[in-house]
């Protein structure tokens, strides 16, 4: 199947008093209320310490790991547990963000994670096509890549994106900001497939599946 390429849009970030928008290598400052940005960070954080606090991620539903075993599929393994913010599901942005220090374990081989490194971070960057099974179960496939994001202050954040038909994928699961979501990964005959799983969260804290 073609191969939309992602192309990286505005992202918004806060540091020293400033919002900075940037797309690719180009931003712009614009002085912000320093209250507005604390509220803002406050907002954020809280949405997303339900992730990072329970006693342990939840594992895999049953439902999942009934449809990888059918496949043929092995070495079942979570890669990041995390709130989708709005550029998540965007569909100007087209792409859902997998940064690295929210990475629970690594997923790639040193031979992939070799092949994504060697891209120009542009349109030519690198990308795997890998399977992925839907919240719903569909069973697709999608484009992996490995984004730097700069910023105006401080160094780049690394970050791996699945992109080309995310829209369609956040579209047929009624993917929304703030829904918290995991993504595991799987092998088939060696070959990277992943799996993405819609979670809850329980008044106790812990999650349990949509």
């Amino acid at each position: 199947m073609d191969v939309v390429d992602g192309e990286m849009k505005i992202e918004k970030e806060y540091d020293q008093g400033f919002r900075v928008e940037h797309e690719g290598d180009d931003h712009q400052g614009r002085l912000l209320d320093s209250s507005k940005i604390k509220k803002k960070k406050q907002k954020m954080a809280t949405r997303c310490d339900q992730q990072y606090t329970t006693p342990s991620p939840p594992d895999l539903p049953i439902k999942f790991r009934k449809r990888i075993r059918a496949l043929g599929g092995s070495d079942i393994a979570l890669v990041i547990q995390k709130c989708l913010f709005k550029t998540d599901v965007s569909s100007v942005h087209n792409r859902l963000s997998i940064p690295f220090n929210q990475i629970r374990q690594t997923f790639l081989t040193p031979q992939a994670t070799e092949f994504l490194n060697s891209g120009d971070n542009k349109k030519k960057c690198s990308e795997m096509e890998v399977m992925l099974i839907e919240p719903s179960l569909r069973r697709g496939t999608i484009s992996l890549k490995k984004w730097e994001m700069k910023k105006a202050f401080g160094s780049a954040t690394s970050m791996y994106v699945l992109v080309g038909q995310w829209n369609l994928v956040a579209w047929r699961n009624a993917l929304r900001e703030d829904e918290t979501v995991q993504l595991w990964s799987f092998r088939i005959n060696s070959n990277l497939c992943l799996a993405l799983v819609k979670r809850k969260a329980k008044s106790n804290g812990y999650f349990v599946e949509f």
